[in-house]
């Protein structure tokens, strides 16, 4: 049987070597995979290895499969696949697999995938072969889920495999509409192309999520201090100045009988609110992600005053840009417009997109559904049809998404400028509450010893 040398990563993201015995250097990757190591190149050991060479190959082994385990004695090699369940279980819940996985997750960054994506582009466009390519993503990239993805992308490529076939098993570092990009570039020998034009894509989704992100940050900061603020007040102050009251058998006002019952619920029953609390989140989770409630939750926000519009803009924004990258890249519209409903996040505009889809395939434009269905603004519907009937929908598109962008740009710098004082007049206007409703019986104490 042949003897080969070959180099790989394991499920850590580190690097191995060893030599093996297999049929064929395919075969060899598909036993190591199932192994967790992953090959980035094979080759034939020089001579036919005797009794030496089939000793080091099973030592090699064994070290592959104790890396594997990751546990403290070797595996025996001529047993693979002869752990308990139990030992199963408790391989995948060590905390080495869980900090795999975690990291895992934190590769998955879409800022990380943006930037991949540009140099994999500037490469390609370089004239570098694409295996040379993912060899270099592979040497600079420093966290080991990534890593091992990478690694995987330039074994499937030297098999045969595209790019878009390989990408799609990592569906946590590369989306449907990722997948579906890339596919196009390839039939349309355009790769390099579609990769600039996925990395803009990418980076101005990244910069729209980063501005509502932080636009939501200051008020949800603010509230978590000011609540901490006055649970510290109520449970230890108050308490304590209260008591003073409790001893003249004086008539309190109503303000400070609020205030003493408010402290007096916060001392005693602080462990029912947050068990409540934690009940009435797990419970709204639940019912949100169930199809009736996450559509009656979408329809709540966008009838919301100002951030029902916000909303309803990132979503148009979302649609426009991502429907014209997939076109401009050569993507049908049919399966273009199933790939969008899903990036819009708001499950009313979901099913508009994807009756609006129905309607396309009977014949009808993308403006008439839209317009029926009330939930897109009339402006819009108006330019997609200008778009269609002029044969420039993908630059029309491409303007939608620039206008609106400016326009969440603009609402959220206000928003947050009418935040930033609504919050400081609510927590002053919270810790006014309790000085005022601790000093007016101390004033009226006062007066009655004068």
């Amino acid at each position: 049987m042949p003897v080969f040398s070959y180099k790989g990563f394991d499920s850590k993201g580190k690097a191995v070597s060893g030599i093996k015995d297999s049929d064929s250097p395919r075969s060899l990757r598909q036993n190591l995979r199932r192994e967790g190591i992953l090959i980035t190149d094979v080759k034939e050991a020089a001579g036919n290895k005797s009794a030496g060479s089939s000793k080091a190959a099973s030592n090699s082994k064994a070290t592959t499969t104790h890396k594997t385990l990751g546990q403290g004695a070797s595996s025996s090699p001529s047993q693979p696949g002869a752990e308990s369940f139990g030992e199963a279980v408790l391989m995948l819940l060590s905390p080495t697999r869980i900090a795999e996985w975690a990291s895992v997750r934190g590769d998955a960054n879409p800022q990380l995938i943006a930037v991949l994506t540009r140099q994999l582009a500037s490469m390609l466009r370089a004239g570098v072969q694409l295996s040379e390519c993912l060899t270099a993503l592979i040497d600079q990239a420093e966290r080991p889920g990534l890593k091992r993805v990478l690694s995987d992308l330039k074994v499937q490529v030297n098999e045969g495999v595209s790019l878009s076939g390989a990408l799609s098993r990592h569906p946590k570092f590369f989306s449907d509409l990722y997948v579906n990009l890339v596919a196009a570039g390839e039939a349309a020998g355009n790769l390099e192309g579609v990769l600039f034009r996925l990395a803009q894509f990418l980076e101005a989704q990244n910069r729209l999520k980063g501005k509502v992100t932080s636009a939501l940050f200051y008020p949800a900061t603010m509230t978590v201090i000011g609540v901490g603020i006055l649970t510290m007040l109520m449970t230890t102050v108050v308490p304590k100045v209260t008591a003073i009251f409790a001893d003249t058998g004086r008539a309190l006002p109503i303000n400070t009988q609020i205030l003493i019952w408010l402290s007096n619920f916060a001392t005693d029953y602080l462990w029912l609110a947050l068990i409540m609390l934690v009940l009435a989140i797990v419970g709204f989770q639940r019912w949100v992600v169930t199809p009736s409630g996450r559509m009656r939750w979408d329809s709540f926000i966008l009838k919301l005053p100002i951030v029902g519009e916000l909303a309803r803009k990132v979503a148009v924004s979302r649609f426009a840009k991502t429907l014209a990258t997939m076109l401009a890249s050569g993507v049908q519209l049919l399966r273009a417009m199933e790939i969008v409903k899903n990036v819009l996040g708001n499950a009313v505009l979901t099913k508009v997109v994807e009756e609006a889809r129905e309607s396309i395939r009977e014949g009808e434009s993308i403006a008439q559904p839209l317009r029926r269905s009330g939930q897109f603004p009339v402006i819009v519907c108006h330019m997609i049809a200008v778009g269609e009937r002029s044969g420039q929908l993908e630059q029309m598109l491409e303007n939608i998404a620039s206008d609106y962008d400016l326009e969440v740009d603009m609402q959220i710098g206000r928003l947050t400028s009418l935040l930033e004082p609504l919050m400081i007049l609510a927590m002053g206007g919270s810790v006014g509450f309790v000085v005022f409703s601790i000093l007016m019986p101390i004033m009226q104490m006062n007066e009655f010893v004068q």
